[in-house]
């Protein structure tokens, strides 16, 4: 018997931070977590904040660390909630929402 049901979407989320060392690192895995607790897959990609134009146009969502000084028509999350606990659940529910949106 064929399945024919359509693979779940693979979200693609940039993460960024000053240097895309540590912290985009973090907030990635800690993305890749709580998403996947609400069965959302994502794949990621950490970087720093100015390569953000060169990486949003096929992005569904941008997490970021720090200022994100650039227009893009990719939504922007603050990704300090995945850092300090504060604040995460609302952040991981407004995340879910933007990309079941899509």
């Amino acid at each position: 018997m064929e399945n024919n049901a359509p693979s779940p979407k693979i979200y693609k989320i940039i993460v960024a931070c000053g240097t895309a060392i540590a912290t985009s690192t973090h907030v990635a895995i800690k993305v890749k977590e709580f998403l996947a607790e609400r069965g959302l897959k994502v794949h990621t990609i950490q970087c720093r904040v100015t390569e953000v134009p060169s990486l949003a146009p096929d992005a569904d969502l941008i997490i970021a660390t720090a200022q994100v000084p650039f227009d893009t028509d990719v939504p922007i999350m603050d990704g300090i909630p995945f850092l300090t606990g504060v604040g995460i659940e609302e952040v991981v529910d407004k995340i879910e929402a933007i990309l079941k949106a899509q």
